[in-house]
């Protein structure tokens, strides 16, 4: 585990709102030389607490306009493995998200489509036919806070 001070905190507080910064700019940003910020990137990155930089994609501008909470309860479990379900949900392109969680249902995923109708369809073609789906509830997106 890395100790990690307040230029580290910040250092990651810029990255998260917007990896495409270069240590340049997260170092004017902190209060750091660009490489005095670089080294503390690097060590941060090599210390397994930045695992990677995203891209974020508008998918209004790429035509989904609805994203759907997906609760799934495997309808029998030990009939079909894990694995088997997770390699499955995770070819389906509009399911942008799997997480295997405690509770209630199994998995929660994440689903965009382009409407309503789009996503009964994805919903009735593809997630209901997924190996060893079971109980479904959905959970439309209203709105996001950023």
């Amino acid at each position: 585990m890395i100790e990690l001070d307040e230029k580290d905190r910040a250092i990651l507080q810029a990255l998260k709102d917007d990896g495409g910064l270069n240590a340049g700019e997260v170092g004017k940003m902190v209060g750091l030389t660009q490489p005095a910020a670089w080294r503390r990137i690097k060590r941060l990155e090599d210390g397994g607490v930045i695992l990677g930089r995203r891209v974020r994609l508008n998918r209004v501008a790429l035509g989904f306009g609805v994203v759907v909470y997906l609760g799934v309860k495997l309808a029998a479990k030990g009939r079909v493995s894990l694995e088997d379900f997770e390699r499955a949900v995770c070819a389906i392109p509009e399911v942008q998200l799997v997480q295997h969680v405690l509770g209630i249902y199994d998995y929660r995923l994440k689903v965009v489509a382009r409407d309503l109708s789009d996503f009964e369809r994805i919903l009735r073609r593809r997630i209901m036919t997924l190996p060893g789906a079971g109980e479904v509830e959905s959970n439309v997106m209203l709105s996001e806070v950023d």
